[in-house]
């Protein structure tokens, strides 16, 4: 489904940072909604080059996670980093411009606009030069989305839209990507397509920090997996590891592990 994946980032300081540094950090996060909290001191963190999947029960926190760090919520106290600087209060389009993309849950596009014009909007920050540079290195890595380049985004296959939601975010040349759902309203052998590309992503030395339902496929492609319970920590183990354990489903409907 993807070929040739690049492996540059949108942040200078990227070349310094080696595969499975930490890249980003939560440490004792407290955030939430008006009176309502979600996240209570939640820390951990998501390496380099690796694929970390967030698990757990409904409300135990997960998408706030994401929002959290896309700077959709500001933390009412602890800290965020990434790559080591404090981005508390950081709006999505300065962690656009740093090197972070989001790919929400659900269908994102502009349906009645074409793939390119889906494409040209999620890159109106960039210069119009290096946007068709960058356009052009999608069309490559997504030989599906370069067919139907004219088409609408609405006739496209569930799994060419999340293509196209993929490409999009990957026109910033993030150095971490950030996805909640991918497999929702997926065929299965769609969702593999999509856990591969996500995959091998994170082997050309992105950060993959995804939510995701389909807990035992995601395991199968990711390297760590964090369980969360009512906004805290409650398992960080390898993602091999987690699969073949015989609590998983304790671990993901919520309760402890037995020990």
């Amino acid at each position: 489904m993807a070929t040739d994946l690049q492996s540059s980032s949108g942040a200078s300081s990227a070349e310094s940072r080696t595969v499975g540094t930490p890249l980003i950090e939560f440490d004792r996060v407290v955030a939430g909604y008006t009176h309502l909290t979600i996240l209570n001191e939640l820390s951990f963190n998501a390496r380099k080059g690796e694929i970390t999947l967030l698990i757990g029960p409904n409300g135990a926190g997960k998408s706030t996670v994401l929002k959290t760090l896309f700077g959709m919520l500001t933390p009412r106290s602890g800290e965020v980093r990434f790559g080591g600087q404090v981005i508390n209060g950081r709006t999505p389009r300065q962690l656009l411009s740093e090197g972070m993309a989001f790919v929400p849950q659900g269908r994102n596009l502009f349906g009645s606009l074409s793939v390119l014009h889906n494409l040209e909007l999620g890159g109106l920050q960039l210069p119009k030069k290096v946007l068709r540079e960058r356009i052009d290195e999608v069309m490559a890595q997504f030989p599906r989305l370069k067919e139907r380049i004219d088409s609408r985004a609405a006739s496209l296959s569930g799994g060419e839209q999340k293509q196209l939601e993929i490409g999009r975010a990957l026109l910033v040349q993030p150095e971490v990507i950030l996805i909640d759902e991918p497999s929702i309203g997926l065929a299965p052998i769609i969702v593999q397509d999509v856990m591969r590309l996500l995959r091998m992503l994170a082997d050309s030395g992105k950060s993959v920090l995804m939510v995701e339902q389909n807990v035992r496929t995601a395991l199968k492609y990711s390297d760590r997996a964090l369980a969360l319970e009512m906004g805290r920590l409650a398992v960080d183990r390898p993602a091999a590891e987690l699969l073949d354990d015989p609590n998983l489903n304790r671990l993901f409907l919520g309760g402890h592990a037995k020990t």
